[in-house]
């Protein structure tokens, strides 16, 4: 993931190119959580992933679910039906004991 070094939110930097302009919010929006979580997450210690701060939800869990709610955005704007891979997905998102994903591989 491309990262700017200069903190310019991904929509004052212009059209995404090959995007339709009724889209452009939409891939900005994308960008700038696919860069946010980056930054936030790089060094994020592995033992933490599955730590429930004041018994709230996990960083892993919402690492899954960010990825896991696009896909399935993305699935129904074409109108499609969740295939048994997205289902699967779905059915594990959240659960430790069946994940063994690094911060690093959740945030890419």
């Amino acid at each position: 993931m491309k990262m700017i070094e200069n903190n310019v939110e991904v929509w004052q930097r212009g059209a995404v190119p090959d995007v339709p302009p009724l889209l452009q919010p939409v891939a900005h929006a994308l960008l700038q959580v696919g860069e946010e979580v980056h930054r936030i997450m790089e060094e994020f210690p592995d033992e933490l992933l599955w730590k429930r701060p004041a018994n709230v939800a996990p960083p892993a869990f919402h690492l899954q679910h960010i990825r896991g709610v696009i896909d399935r955005l993305f699935t129904y704007a074409r109108k499609e039906q969740l295939t048994k891979e997205q289902m699967d997905a779905l059915l594990i998102e959240g659960k430790e004991e069946k994940n063994s994903s690094s911060a690093k591989e959740l945030i890419e």
